[in-house]
């Protein structure tokens, strides 16, 4: 991946900042003489400066106490009594650690114009001479009679009134399997119609159709809590307050500066703020070795805190691609090889998915050479039919066979559809010869991942876009107590929000765009990365690169182990502080040793929270 892809200009010129600082310290304590002056000063100007900067801003007009405050009282503190490296140290590791933090600020932004780019922008309006004429998708109005030809994106929410197809509503429901639709069925702005040209009336203005109000979702799609404040800062105020008090009244009462400087030196708060961001970054290693992408590092402190994960299903608990799972013979005369050979011949003909699924499982399995088809035709909505030598070859669904053909015997399949399955039958001379049935495979570790969630006191819940019996199917194979059915995008939004006004803590874990307001709502989106759209990563707080789940109970344990690090880290640094000052304020340290007892500390903090980067 190119590095401009995903760091904008000021975040370059931070990293080339940081690197000339970090330069600068390691050769001015290899070669102090190199030049006429210390080189640290540079690290001191380049990072120290802004920090320092920033600090009086917030001070100033957001009357906002920050760690920023406390870092700018160390590198002062430092310089004054002479420590320029020491304060070089500070200001660049805190600007790493701020990058960390405050990097992808932009994210929904981006997000959203990945979602405006697939928006339709203009519909084929037919009025009442039956003329056509172009207009754009937004000036929409409820009634309007439009057409969508084959391959293109329905411009707005309405109705068929005539025609067949099958429809990709994979953008809006998540479903991983088009949808046949005819006369009377619903179709959405932003899904895809696959084959027949439709009619449809519209039923809602441009402007309110579903793409348009999942763009309104992503925007306003906030959690109700306030954001995660580092644990750094909520000591900041404080420890500045004692820090001066300590200071000033030492400073009054023995009429010694030196103790009073040291005791600003020793509680420069670097071991304290220190604390959270090198675990976070340690954490963050650790994750990315197994392929888990975090963000921002509030993230990992507000997963620690979770107690509920909404599960969509298609991509995430199951595969996403419909695959063959069962092959059923109607005519003893032929084999389920047979039967494959010859549906996977005519199918290879067509550009249908559940085609593309049923020609892939035959080749991958290395089979004779696909027969040849003639006079091959594409029955819109429900198959596709062609000859093979004298005879004629259909396949498709069940309303092809009820409507052309005699009824046939339900039971070896209904059972099967009754659990989410789809079948194509397949018939020869106007005879039912066979079916093969594909549905969306459950992943190998979801039942595993599920009760390992369950072992953390986090509360899993699926929540589905397909209908009560494939949703309920997956759901008891896998465990799970708590399942929503037909969930459009403000479905899942709206569950999340209730659980959230209730105190509790939720991560939602999606692939696919309608995942994206649903990702943004909770207190943390967890999205699946290969196969997950655009606008899921960037909705998100968490990728999972390699759309492996088995991975989830390690993310979460992390995150736990990371907070009872950052915790135990703040507690030495504030123990440490209390002590170092207390000696100070008795004449018992010096400016220098001060100096050193607080670089011991940070480095103590430092040592132990790197632990994470291997944990397991």
């Amino acid at each position: 991946m190119n590095i401009k892809n995903w760091l904008g200009k000021d975040e370059l010129k931070e990293i080339i900042l940081m690197v000339i600082s970090a330069i600068s310290l390691i050769t001015g304590f290899i070669k102090p003489d190199l030049l006429f002056f210390d080189l640290s000063w540079i690290a001191v100007i380049l990072c120290g400066l802004p920090i320092i900067r920033e600090a009086i801003e917030s001070l100033i007009h957001g009357k906002d106490i920050k760690a920023d405050l406390l870092v700018s009282i160390a590198i002062i503190s430092s310089i004054i009594i002479g420590e320029v490296f020491a304060a070089g140290v500070i200001a660049l590791i805190m600007t790493i650690g701020g990058f960390l933090e405050e990097y992808t600020v932009s994210k929904t932004q981006n997000g959203i114009k990945h979602l405006i780019d697939i928006t339709p922008t203009t519909a084929t309006i037919i009025n009442s001479n039956v003329d056509e004429k172009e207009i754009a998708a937004q000036n929409i109005r409820i009634n309007d009679i439009i057409k969508v030809l084959p391959g293109e994106i329905i411009p707005g929410d309405g109705v068929i009134i005539k025609g067949e197809s099958s429809i990709n509503q994979a953008a809006l429901t998540g479903e991983s399997l088009p949808v046949d639709k005819t006369v009377g069925d619903e179709v959405y702005s932003g899904t895809i119609n696959l084959y027949g040209s439709i009619i449809i009336k519209s039923t809602k203005n441009g402007e309110n159709s579903s793409v348009n109000k999942l763009i309104k979702l992503i925007e306003s799609s906030k959690p109700e809590n306030a954001k995660i404040v580092k644990a750094a800062d909520r000591w900041a105020t404080w420890i500045v307050v004692v820090a001066f008090i300590c200071s000033i009244g030492t400073w009054i009462i023995t009429h010694e500066i030196l103790r009073a400087v040291t005791i600003l030196v020793v509680f420069c708060p670097c071991a304290l703020v220190l604390a959270t961001p090198t675990a976070i970054m340690a954490a963050i290693g650790n994750l990315s070795k197994k392929g888990i992408l975090v963000k921002d590092g509030e993230t990992l402190e507000e997963l620690a805190k979770v107690n509920s994960i909404i599960l969509d299903k298609t991509g995430t608990l199951t595969y996403g691609e419909p695959e063959v799972n069962q092959i059923i013979p109607y005519d003893k005369k032929y084999t389920k090889n047979e039967i494959m050979h010859i549906l996977a011949s005519l199918e290879n003909k067509s550009e249908h998915p559940l085609a593309k699924a049923i020609v892939k499982y035959y080749k991958i399995r290395k089979n004779p050479p696909l027969k040849e088809i003639n006079d091959f035709e594409i029955i819109s909505g429900k198959g596709v039919k062609g000859k093979i030598g004298n005879n004629e070859i259909v396949a498709g669904n069940k309303k092809l066979l009820n409507e052309n053909y005699k009824e046939f015997e339900k039971t070896k399949v209904q059972p099967h559809l009754d659990t989410g399955a789809t079948a194509i039958y397949l018939c020869m001379n106007n005879q039912l010869i066979g079916a093969v049935l594909l549905s969306d495979l459950l992943r190998n570790n979801a039942v595993d991942v599920i009760l390992n969630l369950k072992s953390m006191n986090v509360t899993p819940v699926l929540m589905s876009g397909d209908n009560q019996n494939t949703t309920q199917t997956i759901a008891s194979k896998v465990g799970i107590d708590n399942y929503k059915y037909n969930c459009l995008p403000e479905d899942k939004s709206n569950y999340i929000k209730e659980l959230q006004l209730k105190n509790n803590k939720v991560a939602m874990i999606g692939d696919g765009l309608n995942d994206a307001p649903s990702l943004k709502q909770a207190n943390v989106g967890i999205s699946m990365g290969s196969i997950g759209s655009d606008i899921s990563i960037e909705a998100s707080n968490i990728t999972l690169i390699h759309d492996n789940i088995q991975d989830l109970p390690h993310l979460f344990k992390v995150s736990k182990k990371t907070l009872r690090t950052i915790n135990a880290g703040i507690g030495f640094a504030l123990t440490l502080n209390l002590i170092a000052t207390v000696l100070a304020m008795f004449g018992l340290l010096n400016p220098i040793e001060g100096a050193f007892v607080h670089n011991i500390g940070s480095v103590i903090v430092i040592v132990y929270a790197s632990l994470l980067l291997n944990y397991r």
